[in-house]
Parts: structure tokens; sequence; C-alpha cells
């Protein structure tokens, strides 16, 4: 996908603006894959893709602002938030992030590229990945002290043993219907809102995630990425 990338800015804009990113790491590879597994994504080997596409140094700028949202004001997602956000997916230099808008831009991208008549399923992939940074706590609050200290060990909290557990993933996965945009973003609020109040509960006891509540995070990404791919995926293409 790097020709979204390109049209977005050129490399030496990313260069000079790259550094002020902060660290968007958000569960590591295998967790990523296991969500994508769980949600029965046809290219879910390639769920880790978007990660490696922000480490290029000329990409980093833009890339990484769609993993995260840097909360610094603790703020309660909802529905206007989200599509607050979908117009600045893939622009660089957004200190704030915009992972929420990110999921839907690229869905939009999906179907622009599909409408073309081309192979259009890596625009999921991001797709597949931003889901998943979703549903890490860490993803959705500030940007802080707290934030820097934990989250290398709630990246790979169940990642040693999450690939041979996508069965538990699935069990906990609920249905979720999406027919329009506004059902996408009201339920990427709701994922995003169930994370930053375990964060919050996270910072307020100085902690880090359990195993259980790591499962029940990728349970819920792994229901709304499901339902995301059915609707990007519905014939017509109609919000």
């Amino acid at each position: 996908m790097l020709f979204r990338i390109f049209r977005i800015a050129t490399v030496a804009t990313a260069l000079a603006i790259q550094s002020f990113q902060p660290e968007a790491l958000a569960w590591f590879d295998n967790t990523h894959l296991a969500i994508a597994e769980a949600a029965g994504f046809e290219l879910w080997y390639s769920a880790a893709a978007p990660d490696v596409a922000k480490s290029k140094s000329a990409f980093n700028a833009i890339e990484t602002p769609n993993h995260y949202f840097n909360n610094i004001d603790n703020r309660e997602v909802d529905e206007a938030m989200v599509m607050g956000q979908v117009a600045r997916y893939d622009v660089p230099g957004d200190r704030e992030g915009h992972l929420y808008g990110a999921i839907i831009g690229a869905v939009r991208e999906y179907r622009i590229v599909k409408a073309s008549g081309k192979f259009a399923l890596y625009p999921l992939v991001f797709c597949a990945h931003y889901v998943g940074d979703l549903s890490m706590p860490l993803h959705n609050m500030a940007h802080d002290d707290f934030n820097k200290a934990h989250h290398s060990f709630n990246d790979g909290v169940i990642d040693k043993i999450v690939r041979n557990n996508i069965a538990l993933i699935k069990k906990n996965m609920s249905v979720i219907v999406v027919n329009n945009e506004s059902d996408l973003a009201r339920e990427i609020a709701l994922v995003a809102e169930s994370a930053r109040k375990l964060g919050m509960a996270m910072r307020k006891e100085n902690r880090d995630m359990t195993p259980d509540e790591a499962w029940m995070q990728v349970s819920r990404s792994a229901s709304l990425l499901s339902a995301a791919l059915a609707y990007a995926k519905r014939e017509p293409f109609a919000n």
C-alpha cells in the first residue's frame, strides 16, 4: 500500500516530522495475527504488517498516528469523536493520533480500490491491525509516564500463548451487526471506551492488565473486525 503513503506526503516531509511521534506499538505480532485469524480474515498472516511499515523511517510519521489516540484529556469516546478523526487518516504529524478514524478510513479505501477493479484486500490488512490496536488500553489514553513504563509488558501479556489459543478468543466473541458507517463508528467507540476505562483502572491501581482482561480485550477486537469485514465487503458499497 505504498501508493497511499506517497499521495499524502513526500518522504522529505515524513522525515522532517518523524521524531515527534510517540511510540505506537500495541499488542505484539502474535496477538495481532490471532485477532485477525479469529475474526476470519483471509490475510490474517499479514495483520502485523502495518507495524513493519511504520518501522521504515520515511513512513513513520504518516503511519504511526493511525495506531493510537493520545487522549490527554481523558475524554469519553463516542461516535462523534470517531467520525471527527476520519479526515485525518494518513495525515502526517498528528501527535494526538487518530486510530478511530483510521479504521473507517481503511474501510473506505478498500471500497475505492474494489470499485476500481483492482486487488483490494491490502487496505483491510491495515483495518485489521488498527482494530487490533483499538482494544489495547494504553492506546486509548494519554502517552504519559505510566503509559510508557507499562507499555511493553502489556503489549505482550498473552503474546507467547495466543497463537495456540485462538479458540479462546472465538469463545468470547460476540455477534456485531454493522449496516452503515454510523454503526461502525458506534461500535468502534464502544471498544475504545472499554479499553479507555480499563486503562484508567490500571493507572489508578498502578498495575498491568491481567491475562483474563487481555483475552476479553482481544475478543472485543476480533468481534468488531469480523463485523467490519462483513460490512466492508458487502455489495453494493452503500453506507
